[in-house]
Parts: C-alpha cells; structure tokens; sequence
C-alpha cells in the first residue's frame, strides 16, 4: 500500500473535521501531499464515505492531474481544486475543506472576515479573503477545477502568502483551509471557524469592518510567526 504514513495523517485530519464538528454528514474532506517521490502524490478521502468507516485502504491515492494512482473508490468531488492547489501553492502539505457553520456563513453572504481582534491576528495575516463568484462558463466548464482558480486569483490580486493566511471562503460555498501537513490544515479549519463566531458576534454588536488597529494585529502575527517570534518553545 503507497505511503502508509500519510495516510494514517489524512485519516486522522478527516476524523478531525467529524470530530470537531467542522462538518456535517460527509460534507467536508482532507488531503495531504508527498512531494519527496519522482512525483508527487496526494492521499484523499474517497467520496461520500462515512468519517466513522473509513480505513487507511479507503484513502485514495492519485497525482497532481488527478489521474487514480491506487484506490478503489471514486475519490472526493473536490479533487481538482485540491489538486489545483497544491500545484499553485507548492509550500503546502495538507488541504481541508469544510462547510463549517459560521465560516460559511461569511462565505454565502460573499463577505470577507475582518481581523476585528487579536484571536484572529494570531492565525491570520489580515482578513480571511472571499473569493469572486464563479462565473457561469466556469460552473459550466469545469466546477471544481475552477473552484481552485479562483482562490488562486484571489491569492494572486491581492499578493498574499498562503503560509500567513491559510483559508479562504468560497463565495456562496464554503471554506478551504490548509498548512504544512494535514493536521495544520484541520487546525486551521477549526480556528477559522472560531474566528468566523467571533467576528459574527463581533459585528452584530456594532463591530467595524476596519477591525482592530493594524500595528495591534501586525504585533500578534509577528510574535507568533515572525523572525523573532515568542510565543510557544524555542
């Protein structure tokens, strides 16, 4: 069986959307990448399998094309936007996709989530980004892939670093997230989906949209992840 350690890390990450809640029924999905072999392969929950039955031989293996490598179930409807991902973001190692209750929220109003405080400053480098709405030749031409393109053109406008911010909404779906490896991208789902509550609550108590100042949340980004940073061990 190809890469039986990541498999065991996207079983765990896809328990952990269950889990914590982070999705409903088989919404949500994780993936994870191996960029060490001649070439790169991601190991992803198959499609509409039960978080509570799957097995590490569940997990379907394939390539950056998305063609089958191993596996015998149909793999998630999401793949071509992981896989456009992780062609377009080569620092990352893991993806998860939610439909978590408030991040979706931001995502069906087509709202972006401001850093209205410093929880949210400590995980991401400004506002979590929305995407544009696809367009109806992109729907029709190819859905998921295009899903990806579009948080990639996001990502490309505005120059952002998808280390400092590891999300993004989805205009009028849902959240992707992702990090270095599987686990990091689950944790990334859970504290944007945190944040997500805050903000909502936040706003309708008369929060502003320009959030707190930026030499407040600039100081708790950086020393969580800057060069001198101080939080956690050395």
């Amino acid at each position: 069986m190809l890469l039986p350690s990541l498999r065991e890390e996207v079983l765990h990450a896809n328990r952990e959307i269950a889990r914590r809640g982070l999705a409903p029924h088989t919404f949500g999905n994780a993936s994870g990448i191996d960029r060490s072999g001649p070439e790169p392969l991601i190991v992803i929950k198959p499609s509409g399998v039960d978080y509570a039955s799957l097995t590490p031989a569940d997990l379907v293996v394939t390539n950056l094309d998305g063609h089958i490598v191993e596996g015998s179930l149909r793999p998630s409807s999401d793949l071509d936007t992981h896989t456009c991902l992780y062609r377009e973001f080569p620092q990352i190692g893991g993806i998860v996709h939610t439909h978590s209750e408030f991040a979706t929220s931001w995502a069906q109003a087509g709202r972006p989530i401001p850093c209205l405080g410093t929880t949210h400053a400590d995980y991401f480098h400004g506002p979590v980004p929305v995407t544009q709405p696809l367009t109806a030749q992109e729907v029709a031409q190819a859905y998921v892939r295009n899903t990806g393109v579009v948080i990639v053109r996001r990502f490309r406008l505005e120059n952002l670093d998808p280390l400092a911010v590891p999300g993004v909404l989805v205009a009028g779906h849902a959240p992707f997230t992702w990090g270095k490896s599987p686990a990091e991208a689950v944790e990334h789902a859970d504290v944007l989906e945190f944040i997500a509550r805050l903000a909502f609550r936040s706003v309708l108590l008369g929060a502003s949209d320009s959030g707190i100042p930026l030499y407040v949340s600039e100081h708790h980004y950086q020393r969580k992840h800057g060069p001198k940073a101080t939080y956690g061990q050395s």
